[in-house]
């Protein structure tokens, strides 16, 4: 075709060409379906007599007349409505990182090791009531995750808990372990350590580097989240594990040593030596199942790996650098305690701690 004829054709079509309609499923609703609510909701039928002459759902056309009537004289224009209809379906749409304020408030979240929830959690605290600064955690990993989402820089996935750059799938790995003698068990732990409602109970397990078993021991009381870290410089044998959870656990007022909870770990296995130096009973986890334990330890150790990695050797770490640790873990808001820290959740407690229930009393 010449040129001159293509713009001849351009010009009886009144600037542009004409672009056909696409077709559109019939789950969604279309112009004609429009021009029929207009005419029946203008004649004072109700939302059930228009479903029923449309076969709909009731719940469609409630939602129709709500998202695409007027905000404001609740008139329906079904070809005001058409419009905005089509506006909402185009693509692509603008991400919510898009905006440079929130990216900035954003990062600056990230790179003091805040998580995704953690950072959503305090926008929505600092910039209540401002929705452009409110964006989920999801939105943020798929920033961090996926090249092209959003505006986050390529580097701050190294200030996850993981440091990953992509999502790996979780899996089960159980490994055998050794007989620890004279164990109690879980089921005879105190029911008020299910509870979370008296401070006191914690959980614990070895956090295991390089370098010929280095190692370094979690304590998170159940309550609170609040965390203690053990210095073990020889390695987590069952002697060493017994010396550093008798000084540690040495240094709590004796209401903060109501139980303790492990797995079965042989480093363990010298735990009626713990019990009689502090005065804490430990009980066990049955055999391949550390989840009755709880989660508490299991997601600090997680955050511990963010200063700790994988394959590094733990003993280069001495316990001024593990009480720095401890002390910035312990200062990070929770979601789990309504926004406050673990350390001010101890604080409370300890200043106020919670009345006995009838059933204890009797």
């Amino acid at each position: 075709m010449h040129r001159t004829q293509g713009y001849r054709w351009i010009k009886a079509a009144g600037g542009r060409f004409p672009v056909p309609e696409r077709p559109r499923s019939g789950r969604y609703l279309g112009q004609d379906d429009r021009l029929k609510i207009a005419d029946l909701h203008l004649a004072g039928a109700g939302v059930r007599h228009i479903a029923r002459e449309l076969g709909r759902a009731p719940s469609t056309i409630s939602r129709e007349l709500r998202r695409n009537g007027s905000q404001t004289s609740g008139a329906y224009r079904p070809y005001a409505a058409q419009k905005r209809c089509e506006a909402r379906a185009r693509r692509p749409k603008p991400g919510k990182l898009a905006d440079p304020g929130l990216v900035d408030a954003v990062e600056e979240r990230l790179r003091k090791n805040r998580s995704p929830q953690q950072v959503s959690d305090d926008l929505k605290r600092v910039f209540a009531g401002l929705a452009e600064m409110q964006v989920s955690h999801e939105t943020i990993h798929r920033s961090l995750f996926v090249q092209g989402r959003g505006r986050l820089g390529a580097g701050l996935h190294r200030h996850l808990r993981t440091g990953r750059s992509s999502r790996r799938p979780r899996g089960l790995h159980f490994t055998s372990k050794g007989r620890i003698r004279d164990k109690i068990p879980i089921s005879d732990r105190p029911a008020e350590a299910s509870d979370r409602t008296v401070p006191g109970h914690w959980e614990g397990d070895p956090v295991v580097g390089s370098a010929s078993g280095s190692a370094i021991g979690t304590l998170v009381e159940r309550t609170t989240r609040f965390l203690l870290l053990v210095h073990l410089p020889h390695g987590h044998s069952a002697q060493n594990v017994r010396d550093g959870l008798i000084n540690t656990i040495g240094t709590l007022p004796g209401n903060l040593r109501r139980s303790l909870t492990w797995d079965q770990g042989t480093e363990m296995a010298r735990h009626r030596e713990v019990t009689g130096a502090t005065g804490m009973p430990v009980f066990f986890c049955n055999p391949h199942s550390p989840w009755q334990r709880g989660s508490t330890v299991r997601n600090t150790n997680g955050l511990l790996r963010q200063y700790f990695p994988k394959g590094t050797n733990l003993n280069a770490h001495g316990p001024e650098r593990l009480l720095q640790v401890a002390t910035e873990l312990n200062q990070r808001p929770r979601k789990t305690l309504g926004g406050i820290t673990p350390a001010a959740a101890l604080e409370k407690l300890l200043l106020d701690p919670p009345k006995p229930s009838v059933a204890t009393t009797l």
